[in-house]
Parts: C-alpha cells; sequence; structure tokens
C-alpha cells in the first residue's frame, strides 16, 4: 500500500488544537480551558482519546459516531500531524487534535464535567521501574478524568499486560468515584482493520489477552 502524502499545515491546521500549548515554562500563562461549543462549532457531546498514536480509533469513532466531537491527546507530535492527515482526507469535522501530556492537558485545558466519555487504550507500560514516572495512568490522573467526566459519563481503558490492568484497577478504587461494569465484549474482527487501535489488532493477531476495562462516574443520589 502506497504511503499517503502529507497534505499542507493549513489544510491540516482546523483539526489541531489552536491556541498555547498547555505544557511550557512556569512563567507562561496556562491556556484558558477549551470551550467545545467553538472548537466544534456544535453542541454534540465530547469524548478524549489519551494516546491516540496512529489515530485508528479516531477515524473509526469519528466515521461511525458524527453526532459525537472527538478530541485526541498524543504527545508525540508527528502522531498527531500523521492522524490529523487521516482525518482531514476524510473530512472528519467532528474529530480535533491536540500535541500534549494528557496529565497537565487535562487540569489546564478540560473544563468540570464536560465531558461523556474518556478512552485510553494500550497506554505505554514503561517496563522499568525507573521509568514508572513517566506512565500516563497515575492517582492523579484518574482524579482528573473523575473531575473531566460528567455524572454517568464512561471511562474506557484497555491494555494488553495483566499487572498494568491490575495497577489501573487499584488506581480506579484507590481514587474512588467510579462504579466499575462489565468490560466490553470482544467481538471478532470484520474487516482487517476492525481494531480499536493498531496496537489491538497486533495483539489480538499474536493471539495475546487483552484487559479491557469500563468505569461509569458515579451519579449522585437524588439526580
Amino acid at each position: 500500500m502506497r504511503k499517503e502524502q502529507r497534505l499542507p499545515l493549513e489544510v491540516l491546521a482546523p483539526y489541531l488544537v489552536p491556541g498555547p500549548a498547555p505544557l511550557g515554562p512556569p512563567s507562561q500563562e496556562p491556556a484558558p480551558p477549551l470551550d467545545w461549543r467553538t472548537l466544534f462549532g456544535n453542541e454534540h457531546p465530547v469524548e478524549i482519546e489519551v494516546g491516540f498514536g496512529k489515530g485508528l480509533f479516531l477515524v473509526t469513532a469519528g466515521q461511525a459516531n458524527p453526532d459525537i466531537n472527538y478530541l485526541g491527546i498524543e504527545i508525540v507530535r508527528k502522531y498527531q500531524l500523521f492522524t490529523a492527515n487521516r482525518i482531514a482526507r476524510r473530512g472528519l469535522n467532528n474529530v480535533r487534535l491536540a500535541c500534549a501530556d494528557a496529565r497537565s492537558f487535562l487540569p489546564q485545558r478540560v473544563a468540570e464535567q464536560s465531558v461523556q466519555a474518556i478512552h485510553v487504550y494500550f497506554p505505554d507500560p514503561w517496563w522499568k521501574k525507573r521509568h514508572h514516572k513517566r506512565r500516563v495512568f497515575t492517582l492523579d490522573f484518574a482524579r482528573q478524568c473523575l473531575r473531566v467526566l460528567r455524572p454517568g459519563g464512561m471511562f474506557l481503558i484497555a491494555t494488553d499486560v495483566a499487572d498494568y490492568a491490575e495497577m489501573v484497577r487499584a488506581t480506579v478504587t484507590e481514587c474512588g468515584g467510579f462504579v466499575e461494569l462489565p468490560p466490553p465484549p470482544e467481538k471478532p474482527a470484520e474487516h482487517d482493520m476492525d481494531y480499536l487501535t493498531n496496537f489491538e489488532r497486533k495483539f489480538r493477531l499474536q493471539g495475546k489477552t487483552i484487559y479491557r476495562m469500563r468505569y461509569q462516574r458515579a451519579v449522585a443520589e437524588g439526580k
């Protein structure tokens, strides 16, 4: 398959989250929380994917659900541009992309209780103990996800690493405020790219076990 030529940056720009970068020197004034109505031009619900890589989930979900807005957060710039190219070629106006560390982006750029779902699929496990501090999934991260999800909002996670799955479960339990639901079923792939992400495709073709977790932000009694 021939590699797609990247579109000019001015064509990709509408799909990239505008404004100052959420990371910077301490003296930099943080950017305000995003206004979803302004960013997407509609009142549709918003879902966030943390660590979108090459963008398979965003492309698939964006095409399948035109009445849902998707924001992807990815720390690697080349993947932001690669995915922007994919969504621009498909005209997916319900997808936007941010190049940022989600651990800083969520508290600075996402308003409280403004998101209906957060997706975290196959995050880097950072195997070595000295690298654990680089893991995206921490107690602070779980608390930020709880903060930005609306009551009843969904928190969906998948990993191929059993130890990482146990860490996620322990972290979400410690965070509190979530109700664990049965994991979504694993459906047979209907075509070669019918997977959540490229990582899921790779791991399932290898016959590896996928650990899927699904949580719901608790709804206060009487609501």
